[in-house]
């Protein structure tokens, strides 16, 4: 009898090797660079990586109709027909950029000049931060102070304490500055001021100054006028709206989506451009 060696006439053993293996191959880590294009298994959405959140751990895609979608970065993307595992890509040392983000021309190694006399007063914290977030650079270099204000109702005593004059300027950005609104009313008690500016964007809170593409969606919901409306807002995405905390984590979340001047509504940036430009004239 002939000797068998292995597993002679039965041929080769069927588990030896990555028998388990998916057809595609196992999935590897890849960097989510700018412009790769991926697909999103689960979804089928394909599209350009356009922007990358190492802090939220998310990817945004761009597709071919210009539409936006964010994923969380992992597993669960196919990279030219095989799977991969996004990660954010490594923290290389930053480009200075060309333009800050208002789109102005960025001014390397400028230093932030001592304040001026003149301000900003914005009304409330998250708009403070928004403006920081885009045109902070801008007003370092021209030495101008965004400060916040408490809400407007005694905003006329505000503005006495202040004592504008000539070269001690005050713009003033007020939230849903239309017409018939308490805000309308009060800012008219200061028309006729030669050294005070006060505007207004038209949306209920500065939540709406950013594009709502910026966060997947089409439009800001519509919050029934009994409820708060920061937290109509969470409970219409189905985020977490039961605590304070949970409003100003949402805030975090929009603020994050915020890269340039580009994701914001122009009824916001045209008032903030015309304070900065009233505030910083000679």
């Amino acid at each position: 009898m002939a000797e068998t060696r292995g597993w002679g006439r039965y041929g080769d053993d069927v588990l030896a090797g990555d028998w388990k293996a998916p057809p595609r191959g196992r999935s590897t880590e890849v960097p989510a660079e700018l412009g790769m294009v991926v697909e999103e298994v689960t979804t089928g959405w394909c599209g350009e990586v356009v922007r990358v959140e190492r802090d939220l751990g998310t990817v945004a895609l761009e597709d071919r109709r210009l539409k936006i979608k964010v994923f969380p970065l992992g597993p669960g993307f196919l990279l030219e027909g095989r799977p991969v595992v996004l990660v954010a890509p490594s923290g290389a040392a930053p480009r200075q950029p060309a333009r800050t983000a208002s789109g102005s021309r960025a001014v390397a190694g400028q230093r932030a000049r001592v304040a001026l006399p003149s301000r900003i007063l914005v009304e409330g914290k998250h708009d403070a931060e928004l403006v920081e977030k885009v045109w902070g650079d801008d007003l370092r270099v021209e030495g101008v102070a965004v400060e916040m204000l408490h809400g407007v109702d005694d905003l006329v005593g505000v503005v006495d304490d202040f004592d504008p004059g000539p070269d001690r300027r005050l713009g003033i950005l007020v939230d849903h500055l239309v017409p018939g609104s308490k805000e309308s009313r009060i800012a008219a008690r200061l028309s006729g001021r030669p050294h005070v500016l006060v505007v207004g964007h038209p949306y209920v809170d500065v939540w709406q100054a950013v594009k709502p593409a910026r966060l997947g969606v089409a439009a800001w919901p519509v919050v029934p006028r009994h409820l708060e409306w920061k937290r109509g807002v969470c409970a219409a995405f189905g985020w977490p709206h039961a605590e304070q905390a949970d409003v100003a984590r949402a805030w975090q979340h929009i603020l994050s989506r915020v890269d340039s001047w580009t994701d914001l509504e122009p009824e916001f940036l045209g008032r903030v451009e015309e304070l900065i430009d009233f505030v910083t004239a000679p």
